[in-house]
Parts: structure tokens; sequence; C-alpha cells
């Protein structure tokens, strides 16, 4: 497989205290199927759609670690890409650390407290199907008006993202990234920074919002609560498709979305 070019979210996990559960809920809302792989010499599990990989299911280390959906970002050279993220204001948290021949890992976050992942490839390059029903869509970071700035410079800085102000007609604050040398827009774009609204709780931290595509917005917010997971935001339309924010029925967070096909 090619490898994903630097800046681009390549790969996205869930940490859970139960991933067995994780792999009935995930495989009955997208249809995956898991196979067993390695994470740091750690158990885990690889999701499959059609076969194809599209993100994995990693036990908590102990009880001090979220329930999240992680996503990460690729990199030339995790070692690089830490001390980046230290240059321009962010913590490295943990890592790089090798993973077999599969690559190099490093946890960071920037100035505002949002975790991502950096990921230099070996033999695992990242997602093998995107965009499809079942996959990887997208990520965008949630922060708060006063960081908007300084972390939008952090993300410029760290990998060279040119940013573009979206225009929503609801009065979301929102910036589209787009990858080093490319033409800013919604064309190029490979995520974004939201703006909480003010009625955001206080306690909310910044966080990454890992999206994946569906075929029927509605239809899978139903079956997350059936399987007993919960709706965190109804689902709504945007320009992009029709999504929702969803949660697993152990508190990790994630939203899907209906792609608009053009």
């Amino acid at each position: 497989m090619v490898a994903f070019a630097d800046g681009t979210p390549c790969w996205a996990d869930a940490t859970l205290p139960d991933v067995a559960a994780g792999k009935r809920f995930y495989g009955e809302l997208f249809g995956w199927t898991f196979r067993e792989g390695t994470r740091a010499g750690e158990f885990t599990v690889l999701a499959l759609r059609d076969g194809k990989e599209v993100a994995a299911l990693a036990p908590q280390g102990d009880g001090r670690m979220p329930t999240v959906w992680n996503v990460y970002v690729a990199t030339p050279d995790a070692a690089a890409g830490c001390d980046a993220v230290r240059e321009a204001g962010g913590r490295v948290l943990v890592g790089p650390l090798a993973v077999g021949r599969l690559g190099t890992v490093a946890l960071a976050a920037d100035p505002a407290g949002a975790v991502f992942g950096l990921w230099e490839s070996g033999t695992h390059t990242g997602f093998a199907l995107k965009g499809a029903p079942g996959s990887y869509a997208w990520t965008e970071v949630h922060t708060r008006d006063g960081d908007k700035e300084r972390c939008l410079r952090f993300y410029e800085d760290v990998f060279g993202y040119g940013a573009q102000q979206a225009d929503f007609t609801d009065g979301t604050d929102f910036t589209v990234w787009s990858l080093a040398g490319r033409s800013p827009g919604p064309e190029h774009a490979v995520g974004g920074l939201e703006v909480m609204a003010a009625g955001v709780p206080a306690e909310t931290p910044p966080y990454f919002l890992v999206y994946f595509a569906v075929e029927d917005c509605d239809a899978s917010a139903r079956t997350a609560v059936r399987l007993g997971g919960r709706v965190v935001e109804e689902p709504a339309d945007t320009p992009y498709g029709r999504h929702a924010v969803l949660a697993d029925d152990q508190g990790a967070r994630f939203a899907v979305i209906a792609l608009t096909r053009d």
C-alpha cells in the first residue's frame, strides 16, 4: 500500500474497557469483521470492512485511560514530528514507540489539550478503505473560542496545513485544513477545527471527533441506541451530508455521516 501524505489522517482506533463488547457493537453497526493484531506488544483487534482494514479496537491499559476514539496523522518521521509538536507549544504524551515492523507511533496534545496520534508507517500505512460505508470519512478538532487562533497556528506549524474559514449558514465557526502545497478549501480538505458552541459544558475538554461513513445516518443512530449506545447530537443535514454524533455502549464518542455524493 502507498503511504499517506504527511499531515493526512491515516488511522483510527478505539481504546475500550471491553474489546469483545466493542466487536459486537461495531460489528453490527458498521458491518465490520475482525482479526487479531498487535499494537506496541499489546493485544488489539483490527476491524475490516469488505476485507479491508478500516480501524482497530484496543484494550485500555488501565482505568486511567479514557474510553475514546483516537485519530492518527501521517508523518515521515515520528521523532521529528514530536519535536515539531513541542516547538509549536504542544505536548508529547507517549512515544515515539516502534510497533515492530508496522511503524512508529506517538500520542500528542495540542496547546488546548486535544489529543491526537502521529503515525510513521512501516508495513502498515493506514486505512485500506475510507470514504465508503463502514469506513473512516473525516476528523475535526473541537476547541474553545479563546484557543482557536493558537491551535490553528499549532497545526499549521506542525503539519503545514493551509486553513480556510467555512461559511456555514447556522453560524458554526469552522475552519477546514488542506495539506501543505494544496490550495486551501473544501476540495482539498483533510480535516478541520470547530469552535465549541457557547452552550457546551465548561468541563468538556477539547477533543478530536472521528467520523465514519454510513448509508443512512438516521438508521445508524437508531441501531446504535438499540445496541446500548446513545445519540449525543441528533441527525442533522450539512452541506457535506447528514450526520449525527453518537456514543457506543462503553461511552466512546464518534460521528456518522451519510456523505453527499455528486
